[in-house]
């Protein structure tokens, strides 16, 4: 269970960076959304459902085995939804946070 749910809130992660997590700073290099309040995240219901296959490998590194899990389910998911905006709308996408406005200049411009 414990690697479940570092495998779900890994995409939720990802979705976050993918689409919502965006910094945004002044003119003079100051964050204008540094708190929750000002800082666009996912809800659980915009998270996609998960399914998970496990291949158990222990690690040789330490003498339980163990080694992390998050860090799986946040890696690729800027760029499969990069991907599937590309195959989609035959845009290339080339940084991410991307979103509906990005996406709609993005396609005001091809």
């Amino acid at each position: 269970m414990i690697v479940e749910g570092q495998i779900h809130g890994g995409v939720a992660q990802g979705v976050g960076g993918a689409l919502y997590e965006r910094m945004v700073y002044d003119s003079h290099g100051q964050l204008l959304n540094a708190s929750f309040m000002d800082f666009l995240m996912p809800y659980a219901t915009e998270i996609p459902r998960v399914e998970t296959a496990h291949l158990e490998t222990p690690s040789p590194l330490n003498p339980l085995g163990i080694k992390g899990a998050g860090e799986a389910g946040v890696i690729p998911v800027s760029a499969v939804i990069a991907s599937a905006i590309e195959d989609a709308e035959g845009i290339v996408i080339d940084r991410m946070p991307i979103s509906p406005s990005d996406l709609f200049h993005l396609r005001a411009t091809r």
